[in-house]
């Protein structure tokens, strides 16, 4: 099913063809993975400023705060338009949608122009979500830990640079220039998908798309639950933190400045995690270590801003951003842990939707802890309970096994087996015993 595998004839014709194919389909990806959280964090240090200018206040700052998840968690229940669409269209589709949300909420007159355009640029990017694992795996099956390497650090990339550019852009030129400028990247992203599609016709790569194949349902599976919990998880305590660790540290007596060196730190050496986690779980048979270090690596953080916060508070931080590990590691195992282009779609579909909706109460639910008692204890003791839940996830989730197998039900047999697993197509290893 891969649409990139190496063709029988060394027709140097052919070669370069698909050689391009690769480089437009890598483009494509880098560029669409740098615009999923543009839209968020360029937003968020300029909520101040066009709230002022809005007149809204501190209730529609904490929806707009509660918007990304949603629509992430919204946009992961649209996979089955990937198997019907293709991943191609539905990633075009994506960039159109998040440069005509990040463009438009620019020039908003109004609160509910601003809701609404901002809604659509988070709906593109949560399409992003879920089509470009499934992407990577068709095009890069021989390649998927360094493509994913790469996607995650693009990702980063466009999660860490509108942050740091938001304020000074918005001084220099007004707070609606400041988000505009972040439409270009997803308006060029546009060119090389439809570049992709246009290669895709031509090569008659789409009949997958055409056939129509599922699988049976996904819930059934405990991947899809442990890498859920791992992911869902994961999140929701790099959102608390990201929310929360300035106002821990400065209510330990640190400045303000400290802990935003935290929050650069947390978020730096998370973005070096993303460039070696995936490699790791592509050579592990079982990387399960990777995640027990993870939780760890949270844990002493956690212990570090309870009881010594300001003892050695960059130190912490480093333990914090070690921790998001496990976020390239499950984003990886989407594609590890699944055979098809078809398995993996559904796999990021069911992983990402249900995922973002688990994660997106935690960070409020630290904060009401914390103004409830004025002490941290309850928050960071909360926080065990989804470390723990992402400690049971990741046990099931790097097992060395595949999703469509454990999807193959052992009590049929002959056509309704196949059936199940995936309509009209057999598995490699049921060929010969279903038949």
């Amino acid at each position: 099913m891969t649409a990139v595998a190496a063709p029988a004839i060394h027709d140097p014709t052919v070669s370069r063809s698909l050689f391009a194919s690769r480089v437009t389909v890598l483009l494509a990806i880098a560029l669409s993975a740098f615009t999923m959280r543009s839209a968020v964090t360029s937003m968020a240090p300029l909520l101040a400023r066009v709230a002022d200018t809005m007149g809204f206040g501190g209730t529609v700052i904490g929806v707009f705060g509660m918007l990304p998840t949603a629509m992430f968690a919204l946009a992961g229940f649209a996979a089955p338009l990937s198997r019907r669409f293709g991943p191609e269209r539905l990633a075009l589709l994506s960039v159109l949608a998040t440069a005509a949300g990040t463009a438009g909420r620019s020039m908003a007159s109004d609160t509910s122009e601003l809701m609404a355009f901002t809604t659509l640029a988070l709906v593109g990017m949560g399409i992003a979500n879920i089509v470009i694992p499934p992407l990577v795996k068709k095009y890069f099956n021989d390649r998927v830990a360094l493509m994913s390497a790469v996607y995650l650090a693009c990702l980063q990339l466009g999660t860490i640079m509108p942050a740091v550019a938001a304020v000074p852009l918005a001084e220099s030129y007004g707070w609606r220039a400041s988000l505009a400028i972040w439409a270009l990247i997803p308006a060029v992203a546009v060119l090389p998908w439809i570049l992709v599609l246009v290669r895709r016709g031509t090569n008659g790569t789409d009949r997958a798309a055409r056939t129509g194949k599922t699988i049976g349902p996904i819930w059934r599976s405990p991947i899809s639950w442990g890498l859920t919990f791992m992911f869902s998880m994961t999140s929701l305590i790099t959102y608390a933190m990201f929310a929360w660790l300035p106002v821990i540290v400065t209510s330990a007596g640190g400045s303000e400045a400290l802990g935003g060196a935290m929050v650069a730190t947390f978020s730096g050496v998370g973005f070096l995690a993303t460039l070696v986690t995936p490699r790791l779980c592509a050579r592990a048979a079982n990387p399960f270590p990777i995640v027990a270090a993870s939780a760890l690596c949270f844990l002493v953080g956690f212990a570090g801003l309870l009881w010594a916060p300001l003892t050695a508070p960059i130190v912490w931080a480093i333990f914090l951003g070690l921790g998001p590990s496990t976020f390239p590691a499950a984003i990886t195992l989407i594609n590890l842990r699944s055979r098809t282009e078809t398995g993996s779609a559904a796999l990021s579909g069911f992983t990402q939707g249900m995922g973002y909706l688990l994660a997106s109460p935690g960070p409020l639910i630290f904060g009401i802890l914390y103004n409830a008692t004025g002490r941290w204890e309850l928050s960071f003791g909360f926080l065990l309970v989804p470390l723990i839940a992402l400690l049971a996830g990741g046990y099931h989730a790097c097992k060395p096994r595949y999703l469509e197998d454990t999807l193959t039900p052992s009590r049929k047999s002959g056509s309704d087996a196949v059936e199940d697993v995936v309509e009209g197509e057999l598995l490699p290893e049921c060929s010969t015993s279903c038949s």
